[in-house]
């Protein structure tokens, strides 16, 4: 599969763009896992425009991460183009557009999925940004507003017409969501279409190797992107590789696997952003890594409120100790609500 110039090889992994998940320690993570491309944490064009240091910051990107793309959201054109310039010019391999994210502050002002309501500017606002920039755009947005309006045929064709390299359809309405269960099956019709001729990526509740490989056989995909799934569970990206080509299951990192993990997410986390944030930052990571273990509430308690790293580290030390030989064949994280 090719996204314009990018060579993303047969049966690519994304991992979802995140918002206070897909940070570079975590896609550095996702990388050596074999996630195929990954995504910033979703940015406001309009935090972008007015320099705002939090969403600028979003914008840090390395070299070992790459293909990488950046996304956008925002409910203006002029905006969102300006955005995407600014966007292109920190060095990301594509400019990704986000008309998916339901939440409520985003959507209900138009941004995100809140464009399902208004599908003229949605194509628009789209080749205004393909026209502003020279690196690949993509989209990623849902089937629809809800059960009675998903129109996502009739826009994947119009918004490949204005030039996108790619198209990533998450299987649920804005109304859904993340409730319910996602609907692939008017991603496979997107796929059906004679006219599309971009690859189509498939999102939405692929959270087993199994999932993943159906996904593909059934309705023809691209590409999945994974989101919630990886929360806790980094290592879903080789897990699908791994059954991909074998057909067989691996077993279930150890939890001293896990702790050994745990330390190199937490080093990279400080080295990103600094002693004090990369331990804040960490805290929502800590406690998914071992979500499972018995008797473990005074552990992730200390895991979610002590600042110092030798302490920490420490703590990650005792939970190899005492529950080194735990069963963690059961131990799949249950998926968050955080993809876009």
């Amino acid at each position: 599969m090719r996204i314009a110039g990018i060579d993303l090889g047969d049966k690519p992994l994304f991992l979802a763009p995140m918002e206070d998940v897909t940070d570079p320690s975590f896609r550095w993570i996702c990388k050596k896992f074999g996630a195929d491309m990954v995504y910033t944490e979703f940015v406001s064009c309009d935090g972008l425009i007015r320099d705002a240091a939090k969403t600028v910051a979003k914008l840090r990107i390395y070299d070992y991460e790459r293909p990488v793309g950046i996304q956008l959201y925002g409910n203006e054109i002029e905006p969102m183009v300006e955005a995407a310039r600014v966007a292109e010019a920190a060095g990301p391999d594509l400019i990704d557009i986000n008309f998916g994210c339901p939440v409520r502050k985003i959507a209900g002002r138009g941004a995100g999925s809140g464009m399902m309501r208004d599908i003229p500017k949605m194509v628009e606002m789209t080749r205004r940004i393909v026209g502003a920039v020279s690196l690949p755009v993509t989209v990623k947005t849902r089937l629809g507003w809800d059960e009675e309006s998903k129109p996502i045929v009739e826009i994947a064709e119009r918004l490949q017409d204005v030039g996108i390299a790619a198209l990533t359809v998450h299987g649920r309405t804005r109304a859904q969501m993340y409730r319910g269960e996602a609907d692939w099956t008017l991603i496979g019709a997107i796929k059906e279409n004679p006219r599309m001729r971009i690859p189509v990526i498939g999102n939405g509740d692929i959270h087993s190797a199994e999932g993943a490989a159906e996904a593909f056989a059934r309705y023809g995909v691209d590409g999945i992107m994974i989101g919630r799934a990886t929360y806790g569970r980094p290592w879903i990206f080789r897990e699908i590789r791994h059954y991909l080509a074998t057909g067989e299951r691996l077993p279930q990192p150890s939890v001293r696997e896990r702790v050994e993990l745990a330390k190199l997410h937490f080093a990279k986390s400080i080295e990103v952003k600094g002693e004090k944030v990369g331990v804040l930052e960490m805290r929502r990571h800590f406690s998914c890594y071992f979500k499972g273990l018995p008797d473990f509430k005074a552990t992730r308690l200390k895991l979610v409120t002590l600042t110092d790293p030798a302490a920490i580290h420490a703590t990650l030390d005792d939970i190899a100790r005492i529950w080194g030989d735990f069963d963690t064949s059961e131990m799949i994280p249950r998926p968050l609500s955080h993809d876009v």
